[in-house]
């Protein structure tokens, strides 16, 4: 009987660690929540200005890091157009990496 209770119960706790670790998931310096910051700025037909939030992120981001992301496949898999993913830097009045 003790088993049966354990093993929902250890399942449970696998579960929550997932799922903690998926939102504490961290790119370049940015967690998920600080990439859903700019992404409106990145995607759309329309895309809206970066906002101050976005430009905050972005200032604490590893700006060369996210650079080798630029030529990523997965970009416009999730709706991100780099082109414009590009441009946040110097519309955030950041000075991008040369190489960028």
């Amino acid at each position: 009987m003790a088993s049966t209770v354990r093993a929902p119960a250890i399942l449970l706790l696998a579960v929550l660690s997932l799922a903690t670790a998926a939102t504490s998931l961290s790119i370049c310096n940015m967690s998920t929540d600080d990439l859903a910051e700019c992404r409106p700025a990145v995607s759309g037909p329309s895309p809206s200005e970066p906002s101050a939030a976005c430009c905050s992120v972005l200032e604490k981001a590893d700006l060369p890091c996210l650079c080798t992301y630029r030529s990523s496949p997965l970009l416009p898999s999730f709706g991100i157009d780099p082109n414009l993913a590009l441009q946040l830097p110097r519309k955030c009045s950041l000075s991008p990496p040369a190489d960028c």
